[in-house]
């Protein structure tokens, strides 16, 4: 069983030294980051690396996600640094946005980490016992969300510990993630940004460093089994508790209460039942017996989004129906997070 760092954000030098020498034996950390809790390995040792594909049952055609503490490390590890993903990385690093570079070769970053593509998804977290797990390793640490595949993002280790404690090796409890969501993720071509997965830094935050920002059909899409991604979170099924779910949208508030309500009725006619997430003040408004506060602003949702989908297999419903958020700044980081939640099932009025 993993050696367990409880004492949240109180963590001391002593612990993430222990913790980074895990690191550097080739074994997996369990650690927080602004976004997400990840699950790490040194991102150079492909054996160490393939033991997180193996604790979270992955595919091995998902890539993941380099975090780096210094601009040496990416220096390292990738081809070049474009005038346009420097002005992003000053702008933006240390914090929740991942670039996609092209990758100097396989004999620095392994063929296990990038799922045999030539580039490479790295990023900077702000979190501080993460930029300290990273430094006193002494080696960029691959690390996806912490979670077995297909299930909610691990956003405090509560959720995440009963599944992942017998497949790591340390455990630094750093209390709840400040973002909730999985950083956005780009690549830049030709001096265009392309999104290929929304997160917490949105388009209009990046249009305000290059003006040509393009959001990938794949965000709000599905990608189909043999099609070729260089984003994780986006092919396979995802973020989705075993509950089916259903996301109901309108930018009409009363439209979107009345389908949902509408819904509701037909599924407590068949003798099932209903767990509806909406905002507070809508919930008064919903027949459902069952309904929980989703939040009162998308920062809000945000972080409450994944610890609730991972709390609904409790409650023994037929259908969970949440409202949806558009696809405005952040809301289309959720969107994008709630349509896989939902396995597609969703309906915009």
């Amino acid at each position: 069983m993993a050696k367990y760092s409880n004492q949240k954000n109180k963590i001391v030098e002593e612990e993430i030294a222990e913790a980074a020498q895990e690191i550097k034996n080739g074994n997996l950390v369990l650690f927080p980051t602004e976004t997400v809790y990840g699950i790490g390995a040194n991102a150079l040792d492909e054996v160490a690396v393939k033991k997180i594909f193996k604790a979270k049952g992955r595919a091995g055609d998902n890539p993941l996600i380099v975090h780096v503490s210094n601009i040496e490390m990416v220096e390292n590890i990738v081809k070049e640094i474009t005038n346009v993903e420097r002005k992003l990385i000053e702008k933006f690093w240390p914090g929740p946005l991942t670039i996609i570079f092209d990758r100097k070769s396989e004999k620095i970053i392994p063929n296990a980490v990038t799922a045999n593509l030539n580039t490479v998804g790295i990023r900077m977290p702000s979190n501080k016992i993460a930029k300290e797990l990273i430094e006193k390793s002494g080696v960029p640490i691959a690390a996806p969300s912490a979670n077995v595949s297909g299930r909610p993002s691990g956003t405090k280790v509560e959720d995440i510990i009963e599944e992942l404690q017998d497949k790591v090796s340390y455990i630094l409890d750093g209390g709840s993630s400040d973002i909730g969501l999985e950083s956005t993720v780009i690549r830049v071509n030709n001096n265009q940004i392309n999104i290929l997965r929304p997160g917490k830094i949105t388009k209009e935050e990046l249009e305000e460093v290059i003006k040509d920002v393009n959001v990938d059909t794949h965000v709000l899409g599905k990608v189909q089994k043999n099609e070729i991604v260089t984003s994780p979170g986006m092919k396979y099924r995802h973020y989705a508790p075993n509950t089916k779910c259903m996301m109901v949208y309108s930018k009409n508030k009363e439209k979107m209460i009345n389908k949902i309500n509408e819904i509701t009725n037909d599924i407590n006619k068949e003798g099932k039942k209903v767990l509806v997430l909406g905002e507070k003040s809508n919930l008064d408004k919903y027949i459902s017996q069952k309904k929980w506060n989703i939040g009162e602003n998308l920062n809000e949702i945000a972080k409450n989004i994944f610890t609730l989908l991972r709390k609904v297999d409790k409650e023994k419903v037929d259908l969970v129906i949440i409202e949806g958020v558009g696809e405005e700044g952040l809301g289309l980081a959720i969107t994008n997070r709630l349509i896989r939640a939902c396995e597609y099932n969703y309906i915009v009025l």
